[in-house]
């Protein structure tokens, strides 16, 4: 058996990620324009925000309230919204298909 069979990864969450969707989910809504909304550009918005914000990774209730009270923060909020308009607008500019 290898290490990751010997412990519960599945419970371990970064609930930056569940942020993220939702400001994505706002920011294309409210996209005015012609924007490409395929799969791969919309993961790929996805992931180039991620990989900018802080994550906040939680494995047990308390740290799912901790998760949750920094999140809360506007400094945070902030980067997430300036995290996603940038991907949003790199993807467009450069989508991953033709």
């Amino acid at each position: 058996m290898g290490f990751i069979d010997n412990y519960n990864f599945e419970l371990l969450v970064n609930e930056s990620e569940k942020v993220v969707l939702k400001e994505l989910e706002n920011q294309l809504e409210a996209y005015e324009g012609v924007i490409c909304r395929c799969n791969d550009c919309v993961v790929d918005m996805a992931a180039m925000a991620l990989n900018t914000v802080k994550p906040f990774y939680r494995f047990s209730l308390l740290g799912t309230l901790y998760a949750a009270q920094a999140m809360e923060d506007k400094v945070y909020a902030d980067s997430v919204k300036q995290a996603v308009a940038q991907a949003i607008e790199k993807v467009h500019k450069n989508p991953s298909h033709d």
